[in-house]
């Protein structure tokens, strides 16, 4: 398997190879043309030198002088020759003296410039008159630079020459340096430009190399060992070392997707396992009921032909109770398998009341409980599942006859009607950030609800806070410590974004404000101050009030503790100890629930417990 991070920084390389490469072409092609002009110039001017000093010479035709000239500058280091040549060719003075004399081939270098087009030309700008050359291919190279010698008003006028006025040029002035060393300028600079680029390539290389390995090859190999991991069913794998880049923010949506996926994966075994047991639960009924109703038949039957012996009559009381209780318990299990969508229609629930009542009037009698029923006459109708909140009645009454104890007590239960606003009522069941991230926490619940979390900070310090997700409820839970400043700004917990709303602020009392979205219901605000709970919802509020009929079942029996109250609702949570099943009130929820209805415990230990049911008239 090839890994990206050599072959992202094998490409960087050979990206950085070619950049440097041409860069170190144009700079040594530029330092090569700025030496060899710089030579030019220096050969330009060395032939105006000696033109300039064997210029009086030439015109008193002093030709010991002329030569001696030519022979001193021309002995000088670096220059490899100097010769004058008449217009025929011929060389009249050279610094070389075996070359006086002889005449230069037209085609040579030094000629064919000048003769290239057939006749001679008479005037060649500065860049024409010169040439690189070798002698011979072994030879270093020369920079020869030819300089007209013209017919100046003193060569035609003098008595002592014979040139006549029509005649431009008299001959040229060859002047040849050596480049030996200004070529072994140019290979040290060449030497040294490959020399930077190759160490600047390796360099690049490693630190980028390095800058890959860190950024790229370890979160992606920490990325691909988390997939392994959880591909392995090891759900529970967090991705540690997380960066703020993108790559960050993959782990980050990684580790949540990992901590969705656990959570997804415990319901489902949650929901296999209800439904395992609701499947158990029809086995159970369909096996066991009638063995059940045969042991408490026959029991019951020897307890009345034993009235003359207290011993079996004792044994026998405690099958009868045991088999009553056995079938109690196959009953929750079947009421919590069959769960189902409520069948609504138009009901009193004044009447669904007194049908629940009636249902359990004989075991109330029998525990010396005393129900009462206080229904308001001009209850409205509502559109419910008459046979399921009668179902959630029964529950209410039972849970507060076994509340109440053997030593008897009542049981008053209320109905009335409600106007309510949304505010206290709606609960927020879906929440996101603009990130789309749910900010519901199925963990943490508030009043049985799942809470809301959102991450808070306050002077440099962070931390989760929780709302309750009824909406306008001012109930939140605090990591941060009191000391913390009051005014917080709030963020999704997920990717940190920001959930400060722009330009809103609390009306009560002008902090900055949060927001976030409930899907299709528009955005909710909050007061960004910890100790003030204001919120708003416009989409909700814009509805109005709404109309509730509300039933309250109170009792006199010994309470719920607080630690107790948050798991209330949740299955197979139970107050009772061994004598209850903990779904009855899990029924209950869901029953409500399905009916967009409200269900809340109110408890005082040792006063008793009222339960509030809110449903709604029209839903």
């Amino acid at each position: 398997m090839q890994k990206i991070g050599p072959r992202l920084t094998a490409a960087v390389a050979a990206k950085a190879l070619l950049t440097i490469s041409v860069f170190a072409y144009f700079n040594i092609r530029g330092e090569r043309e700025s030496l060899l002009a710089e030579a030019e110039r220096h050969a330009n001017q060395l032939s105006e030198v000696v033109k300039a000093d064997t210029e009086y010479d030439m015109m008193l035709n002093h030709r010991d002088r002329i030569r001696e000239s030519i022979r001193r500058v021309g002995s000088q280091q670096g220059i490899q020759r100097i010769r004058v040549m008449n217009k025929a060719g011929a060389v009249i003075y050279s610094s070389d003296p075996a070359e006086v004399g002889t005449t230069i081939d037209k085609n040579a270098e030094s000629c064919y410039r000048c003769h290239s087009a057939g006749s001679p030309i008479e005037r060649l700008d500065r860049k024409d008159r010169t040439r690189v050359f070798r002698p011979q291919p072994a030879s270093p190279r020369l920079l020869g630079i030819i300089n007209p010698i013209y017919n100046a008003p003193p060569c035609w006028s003098a008595a002592c020459h014979a040139h006549p006025k029509k005649q431009v040029v008299l001959g040229v002035l060859d002047v040849s340096l050596s480049l030996a060393d200004i070529d072994r300028n140019i290979r040290k600079g060449e030497a040294a430009i490959i020399v930077f680029a190759v160490t600047a390539i390796l360099a690049l290389s490693v630190v980028i190399g390095f800058f890959v390995r860190r950024w790229v090859s370890r979160p992606v190999r920490e990325l691909l060992k988390a997939t392994r991991e959880v591909a392995g069913g090891n759900l529970g794998y967090t991705i540690q070392e997380q960066g703020d880049d993108e790559l960050g923010a993959l782990a980050l949506s990684f580790n949540a997707m990992t901590q969705k996926l656990a959570e997804a994966r415990l319901q489902l075994f949650q929901s296999d396992k209800l439904a395992s047991l609701g499947r158990l639960a029809a086995g159970v009924a369909h096996e066991i009921n009638n063995p059940l109703t045969a042991v408490l038949t026959y029991s019951s039957f020897l307890s009345k032909r034993s009235q003359d012996q207290p011993r079996m009559q004792e044994d026998l009381k405690v099958i009868v109770r045991e088999t009553i209780r056995c079938r109690d318990i196959v009953k929750s299990l079947l009421d919590f398998a069959r769960q189902s969508v409520p069948r609504k229609g138009e009901a009193d629930l004044n009447e669904v009341v007194r049908r629940a009542a009636s249902v359990i009037e004989n075991q109330l009698s029998l525990g010396h409980v005393k129900l009462a029923l206080e229904l308001d006459p001009d209850l409205p109708k509502a559109t419910v599942d008459a046979n399921q909140l009668q179902q959630v009645f029964v529950n209410l009454m039972v849970n507060a006859a076994d509340a109440i104890g053997p030593a008897g007590g009542g049981i008053t239960v209320t109905t009335s009607a409600a106007s309510l606003p949304p505010a206290g009522i709606t609960q927020i069941k879906k929440a996101v950030c603009p990130k789309r991230h749910s900010l519901i926490d199925d963990k943490v619940r508030i009043d049985g609800k799942s809470a809301l979390r959102l991450k808070a900070r306050s002077s440099g310090q962070e931390s989760f806070v929780f709302l309750n997700p009824t909406y306008g409820v001012r109930d939140r839970r605090h990591g941060l410590p009191e000391a913390a400043d009051g005014r917080l700004q709030y963020a999704c917990p997920e990717c940190s974004t920001s959930l400060t709303a722009a330009g809103a602020a609390c009306p009560e009392c002008g902090s900055a404000a949060y927001e976030f979205e409930v899907p299709g219901k528009g955005l909710v605000e909050g007061c960004g101050r910890r100790d003030c709970g204001w919120q708003r919802w416009p989409e909700v509020d814009g509805s109005g009030r709404r109309q509730y009929v509300e039933v309250k079942v109170r009792d006199t029996g010994c309470g719920i503790p607080k630690e107790l109250l948050p798991k209330l609702f949740e299955p197979f949570s139970s107050t009772k100890g061994q004598k209850g099943t903990g779904l009855g009130l899990a029924v209950t929820w869901g029953i409500i629930d399905n009916h967009e209805g409200t269900i809340a415990v109110e408890s005082e230990v040792g006063a008793g417990t009222t339960f509030v049911v809110r449903i709604p008239v029209r839903i």
